[in-house]
């Protein structure tokens, strides 16, 4: 039940958060450097704090996901209200419309193999 609490019963984000997908946090300058303290700190769930306080670095969707021990779809969607919120800044794949590069794809199932 903790997730669909998490998430208000959505299952669906607005922006396109693949598990490669990286967010960073946007800092205002009027902003404390800390999210322990202050209004929207008060306000808001400890998991939001927490993907905020992990993006101030550059961070995957997959990689947030891990590190907070929460679902992929429950962290896409709390990324997607944060991205709404301004919080919260989401990068491109890096992919062109072509998609993804073929030959950088053989390369990374190689080296998984040889795992």
């Amino acid at each position: 039940m903790r997730p669909y609490v998490l998430t208000g019963g959505r299952t669906r984000s607005e922006h396109v958060l693949l598990v490669e997908t990286f967010v960073a946090t946007i800092e205002h300058p009027d902003e404390q450097p800390a999210l322990t303290r202050g209004d929207w700190a008060e306000r808001v769930m400890p998991e939001l704090r927490a993907i905020v306080e992990l993006c101030r670095a550059l961070r995957s969707v997959a990689e947030i996901s891990a590190l907070l021990r929460i679902p992929l779809g429950v962290v896409r969607v709390l990324i997607s209200d944060l991205a709404d919120q301004g919080r919260i800044r989401v990068y491109g794949t890096g992919y062109g419309p072509g998609g993804p590069d073929r030959a950088l794809l053989e390369r990374v199932l190689s080296g998984l193999r040889r795992l």
